[in-house]
């Protein structure tokens, strides 16, 4: 049995699992004794909940185990800024707008069917319909959205251009000169949406939280091992992002990043008088997000480091702090000293082509990593079609997937970190006062 030796952990202070009103809720038991089951999904994120609820629904008479090495909205998918994107942005839009098309469609059915859930089961999870500011500080980067404004030409969707003093009262802040506004884009808290999609799940689904693989042996079955059980089953997916090459299946494909966030404390009611909760992304993939919370926080999204560990360090997190305040001061200098309750790290999940790894490596045996921080959305789509292409069912949607998410090679460590870490230098260089 192959042995797993870099596991998830917790980094740094959860902000939206630890204001996540269903926190305590998910009912996933630790995994121990011994255990067979028709298959077996590893990794409880928004990808792995989505596999395994399309599954259940298409295999009804199944028996299928989701498991995670942390709680349900612990993991990447509870650390991310809490945005489900519609459009292709800065960090997975492509040169083809015929491509663009498609991705936007496979974001609209994400979005509906995460939608279709909450409402279903009445999920708390503070959602909105608030869209996002594509925004830009720096004169260099009015640009960025010129080229952006030309790619919602091309898919024909609503946006508005807005600036100076207009922008300023949407935001309650004058630092950005000029911003593309898109009416669709979904906020939430992601920790707790995840919380409610797991809640959901089939009952022909059995959760194990707190549950990391320490081995795993591929075959049929297929067994993965705990401390202290062992599952067996007939159909494996791995749905493990940053960890996918822990499992042995493909190598040099991943480049995994650290970014970081901070939550404020919640403000008091003389602040942004009348402002509605919204959320903003820079015109630089390197600038910083920022969102208004519907419970008045302010959150601070920025700074990047690569490790081989994934796993950060409090130095790195103290960093991370201090580029936060910084952000936060030039945004908002009325708001003084008000304090940051929560600070954490989380990995975005790269590739070098920005494709996601969407691939069967085995009979049975099947795999998804590489979200490019897009991963509420694209997690939930290729979830539903990977399950449908384990189920056996074919669609005009899964051949554009697979067609479409072969990443190329990235380039062996040290190299790979090395190159990596002179790239995030230089992008935090040229983005300036967009952090």
């Amino acid at each position: 049995m192959k042995k797993i030796h870099r596991l998830p952990a917790i980094d740094g202070e959860l902000g939206w699992y630890e204001t996540s009103p269903l926190t305590g809720r998910t009912k996933g038991d630790r995994l121990k004794g011994k255990h067979k089951f028709d298959a077996l999904v590893i990794g409880a994120g928004f990808t792995g909940l989505s596999t395994a609820s399309r599954l259940a629904e298409l295999w009804p008479d199944s028996r299928i185990a989701l498991v995670d090495a942390l709680r349900v909205g612990q993991g990447t998918s509870g650390r991310n800024a809490g945005f489900i994107i519609d459009l292709p942005h800065n960090l997975d839009a492509n040169a083809d707008p015929e491509i663009d098309k498609k991705v936007y469609q496979l974001n609209r059915f994400a979005i509906s069917r995460l939608d279709q859930i909450r409402q279903q089961n009445g999920i708390d999870c503070s959602w909105q319909k608030a869209g996002k500011y594509f925004s830009a500080h720096e004169a260099s980067n009015l640009c960025h959205l010129d080229s952006f404004t030309r790619t919602l030409d091309a898919l024909h969707t609503p946006y508005e251009v807005i600036e100076g003093s207009a922008l300023q009262q949407r935001l309650g802040t004058g630092y950005y000169q000029k911003a593309v506004y898109t009416p669709d884009n979904i906020l939430m808290n992601p920790a707790a949406l995840a919380q409610g999609v797991a809640l959901a799940l089939p009952d022909n689904v059995t959760l194990f939280e707190n549950s990391p693989v320490t081995g795993i042996e591929y075959g049929s079955p297929h067994r993965a091992g705990f401390l202290g059980g062992e599952i067996e089953a007939k159909t494996l997916v791995l749905s493990t992002n940053s960890f996918g090459e822990e499992f042995g299946l493909f190598q040099q494909r991943l480049a995994p990043v650290f970014t970081y966030a901070s939550l404020t404390r919640p403000m008091s009611e003389q602040y942004f008088p009348g402002t509605a909760p919204w959320g903003l992304t820079s015109a630089h993939p390197a600038g910083t997000t920022v969102r208004l919370t519907p419970d008045r926080r302010i959150f601070i999204r920025n700074s990047f480091s690569f490790e081989t560990s994934l796993r950060t360090d409090q130095h790195t997190l103290d960093r991370a702090w201090k580029q936060h305040r910084a952000s936060f001061s030039a945004r908002f200098p009325e708001l003084g000293e008000l304090d940051f309750e929560y600070t954490w790290g989380g990995m975005l999940c790269m590739t070098l082509n920005h494709q996601s790894l969407f691939q069967q490596s085995a009979d049975n045996l099947y795999a998804l990593s590489g979200m490019n921080g897009v991963g509420v959305a694209k997690g939930t789509y290729l979830g539903y079609y990977l399950a449908e292409w384990i189920a056996g069912r074919n669609s005009d949607e899964l051949a554009f997937i697979r067609r479409h998410n072969q990443p190329s090679w990235v380039p062996p460590d040290p190299l790979r970190s090395v190159g990596a870490r002179i790239r995030l230098r230089y992008e935090s260089g040229k983005a300036a006062g967009e952090i």
